[in-house]
């Protein structure tokens, strides 16, 4: 880790957002708001710049980031769209979607990105703010959740200062994100792929194709984010579909099940899905063992029974 550094806030004005772009040319890190979650944006063609993204994270190098885009035309630009991707991408783009497709030649993709590979994760996000910057900066961004790697997501400006301040450059201020999970992530290897659940609902991507999303080959290379087996974790370790609190927990609730913090006191999923970070952020700072009621496993639930999956998996430290 390179010596600490200021961390410059910055709100989400005309001004401000300009600056965020120029730093992102100039080879910064800017943490900054989609409509998933914060953001930790690098120029993606900027070799030195993505490797600090690796040393802010802690984030191990053989895990791809995402690009970040403003328009379809510029995506075009980076990658090789077939007949599924082209449709999914007139559906949800802008939105919390990722496609993995082939990288074009001579793009200048930093190789950091793809993680050594030739195919590239990338996403245009509907959030006004990240459309703003990334037309400031007129460059493709690399942009992973910007958190301690393999630690709880960010959904506030808060969040991010809490676990980054001091190892990157500046966070863009725009309140909190309201999806609240990272994009859904699809790959076309072998076929239309379901890489990781997100945002756009898995049942609301297969009506648009017309057929049911593949699932990935056990111990395939990683090709997109979040396919981590631990990923997402608090602090404390984590119990899922618990009806109550053992002694010393902390319970996550949900619908009927009160807890100390709720998801959802109405088994709302959009709502349950846009608390989930935040709400794991309260209940790691309370520093007891986290339980978690029992979720859904349709919708968005799918995406939120992932993150919890992933933060309750044995870990190494």
């Amino acid at each position: 880790m390179t010596d600490s550094i200021e961390t410059t806030k910055l709100g989400a004005s005309a001004a401000d957002i300009a600056e965020a772009g120029q730093r992102l040319a100039g080879g910064e890190l800017v943490a900054f708001p989609t409509e998933t979650v914060y953001g930790l944006g690098a120029d993606a063609t900027n070799d030195h710049a993505v490797a600090r993204i690796f040393e802010a994270k802690g984030r191990p190098s053989f895990n791809p980031l995402i690009a970040h885009v403003p328009n379809l035309a510029s995506a075009e630009m980076l990658c090789t769209f077939n007949e599924d991707a082209r449709r999914l991408a007139d559906a949800f783009w802008p939105g919390a979607l990722t496609l993995v497709l082939p990288l074009k030649p001579n793009t200048q993709i930093s190789s950091l990105v793809t993680a050594g590979g030739n195919s590239l994760a990338l996403r245009i996000p509907e959030s006004t703010t990240a459309q703003g910057i990334l037309q400031a900066a007129g460059k493709p961004i690399a942009a992973p959740s910007a958190n301690p790697s393999g630690r709880i997501s960010a959904t506030t400006a808060a969040h991010v200062f809490a676990g980054l301040n001091g190892r990157i450059d500046a966070i863009i201020d725009d309140g909190p994100c309201p999806v609240g999970v990272e994009s859904t992530i699809i790959g076309f290897d072998n076929g239309a792929t379901l890489l990781r659940a997100g945002g756009i609902p898995v049942e609301a991507l297969e009506s648009c194709l017309g057929k049911v999303l593949q699932t990935p080959e056990k111990n395939a290379p990683l090709s997109s984010p979040g396919q981590l087996a631990s990923h997402y974790a608090p602090n404390a370790r984590v119990r899922l579909n618990a009806t109550e609190a053992r002694t010393g927990e902390f319970l996550i609730g949900f619908g009927d099940i009160a807890g100390d913090e709720t998801l959802s006191a109405t088994a709302n999923l959009l709502e349950a899905a846009a608390n989930l970070f935040r709400v794991l952020h309260i209940a790691d700072a309370v520093g007891k063992p986290i339980a978690v009621a029992p979720i859904p496993h349709t919708g968005l639930g799918l995406a939120i029974n992932d993150r919890l999956n992933r933060a309750a998996a044995p870990r190494d430290s």
